[in-house]
């Protein structure tokens, strides 16, 4: 959300920063929010007004009193009584506009950094730099389901009688290197001194919508019928509800927090072929970072993320690049945004595994989450930057492992960071025949 102040002084950065975006349907919510300020502004104004002169009645009353000037008494208690009923009026108008001016304030999108490039969709994102040597074999790589079975390690049919599609049943040496994946990711993030937290899988509603916009809450997030709670479409959204309406101290920052969860998205609409598999699907696991930081630091901890992902990647022998996503492709709480993506042998292409994003103070702003200032006084308090990235999310980080750890006799090897959680093995053997 952004700050009304830039409403007020600079109207014209915000509708600016629509353009960029190619959001000019949102244009005119600049203009109403700014009506809306006025308008509660003064209110508040005339509110502030009615209540020092009924305080300054209410002490001429007394003074009256004690002079024994009933009638002058009586003539200020009638006025000060006569304030009431006006007060009221305003006090309910105040709110009403409060909430009106919330409302518009939360549709229009942050403010992106002048870095990023201007693009419509994320067909105009830009690639900026390559992790490894993206390599194709000389045998044939299957679809990533195909190698799972050869492996006897998945079971679609059954999880689409049990939930329908968009589940699975992952099994034996495949389960394994799925848990043993995440186990390595949380270790990876302990040791660059990332604290690890096992957060809450359901958030409450203005949880909800202090982490992510309307929009992205209607397309995701699954809800608890008859409930205000919501199933967590990544454990971001309860790190960051961890701090709603708290005040931390300057000598507490960075948070810096790695979490495991389970994840929840409605992923609707048409998403091609890939369908069929488990890239895409309603449920999954991920090991996150997640910071809370000065607003000067962020962009440093920004770069430090994305770059902690690609490590992670490369240490298991999978070619990686990062990409620049435009205006046109950040949500619209983001500042900046890179998303990390694997090579993929089979597709000769690569795809997205993860994504690393400044929000700036979008958040904070939202949930109410400052930090306290030098004096510790409230006028002194400011909001802190948030920002999230993935380090791992099977089962779309497992297709990328498989494909580029296969051996053309089927088997898969373990990078050696890996054996340690797969019992100090080197190698997952199929036992199915070449595919050469």
């Amino acid at each position: 959300m952004l700050d009304i102040k830039l409403i007020r002084t600079d109207p014209d950065a915000v509708k600016e920063n629509l353009v960029k975006k190619f959001r000019e349907d949102k244009l005119p919510l600049v203009d109403e929010a700014a009506g809306l300020d006025v308008k509660h502004r003064a209110v508040i104004s005339e509110a502030d007004a009615l209540r020092s002169k009924r305080n300054t009645v209410s002490k001429e009353i007394g003074a009256l009193m004690a002079r024994g000037d009933k009638d002058g008494a009586n003539a200020a208690k009638k006025e000060a009584a006569a304030i009431g009923p006006r007060l009221a009026e305003l006090e309910k108008l105040e709110a009403e506009l409060s909430e009106k001016l919330r409302e518009v304030m939360l549709a229009l999108p942050n403010i992106i950094d002048p870095s990023v490039p201007i693009g419509k969709d994320d067909s105009e994102n830009v690639e900026l730099e390559r992790f490894g040597e993206p390599f194709v074999p000389d045998f044939e790589i299957p679809y990533h389901t195909d190698i799972m079975e050869r492996f006897s390690g998945i079971d679609l049919d059954s999880a689409r009688k049990a939930g329908g599609n968009g589940f699975y049943y992952f099994l034996g040496d495949i389960a394994r290197l799925h848990s043993a994946i995440l186990t390595y990711a949380r270790d990876f993030m302990i040791d660059k001194g990332f604290t690890y937290c096992i957060p809450p899988y359901m958030i409450r509603g203005s949880v909800a919508a202090g982490v992510m916009s309307f929009a992205e809450m209607e397309d995701m997030m699954y809800k608890i019928e008859g409930e205000d709670l919501y199933l967590i479409g990544t454990s971001e959204h309860s790190m960051i509800g961890r701090y709603i309406g708290t005040i931390l101290d300057k000598s507490n920052l960075p948070q810096a927090m790695t979490s495991y969860s389970p994840c929840f998205r409605k992923e609707t609409g048409a998403h091609g072929m890939e369908e069929r598999g488990v890239y895409r699907v309603h449920q999954f696991e991920k090991q996150e970072m997640v910071v809370i930081c000065e607003p000067e630091d962020s962009m440093l901890w920004y770069d430090k993320m994305w770059r902690y992902t690609v490590e992670f990647f490369r240490s298991m022998d999978i070619p990686v690049r990062t990409l620049e996503c435009c205006s046109g492709d950040l949500a619209d709480l983001k500042v900046k945004s890179v998303d990390v993506e694997a090579w993929s042998p089979r597709q000769r292409k690569y795809f997205e595994v993860g994504s690393c994003s400044n929000l700036g103070d979008a958040q904070a702003r939202r949930l109410a989450i400052r930090v306290r200032g030098e004096k510790g006084s409230a006028a002194g308090n400011y909001f802190p930057h948030t920002l999230n990235n993935t380090v791992a999310a099977p089962p779309r980080m497992l297709i990328a492992f498989l494909e580029n750890n296969l051996c053309d006799n089927g088997d898969v090897k373990i990078p050696a960071p890996l054996r340690p959680y797969m019992g100090g093995k080197e190698i997952l053997t199929s036992g199915s025949p070449s595919i050469k």
